[in-house]
């Protein structure tokens, strides 16, 4: 769990579990507010569940980073998690991708 410098512009969040997670996400949002040439990956492996305030946090986070043409991938996301960005209709706002390797490397060909 945590939040690590992959390289200079690509964040990598191992999510905590809720409701850690809340705190991890604000602080990312302040680290890409801070440097907006910044991607992010959110590896959810050790995620359970996404509470909805944590759902809001990933859309305020989506939009610092679209406003600023970065990109934000999700990867590792379980069914049950990945059921729950479906039925709130937001499985087509965000990317996802199988593991971290696929979602760091889907970075180096958007770059």
């Amino acid at each position: 769990m945590g939040i690590q410098n992959w390289s200079e512009d690509v964040i990598v969040v191992n999510l905590a579990t809720e409701p850690d997670m809340g705190d991890e996400l604000q602080t990312v949002i302040g680290l890409v507010t801070e440097n907006t040439m910044r991607d992010v990956v959110v590896d959810f492996a050790d995620a359970d569940i996404v509470t909805s305030s944590s759902i809001a946090k990933f859309l305020k986070l989506r939009k610092v980073l679209c406003d600023n043409g970065r990109t934000l991938v999700f990867c590792s996301v379980s069914p049950k998690t990945r059921s729950i960005f479906s039925v709130t209709g937001l499985e087509s706002v965000f990317d996802f991708t199988d593991d971290q390797f696929i979602a760091l490397a889907s970075l180096q060909l958007v770059n």
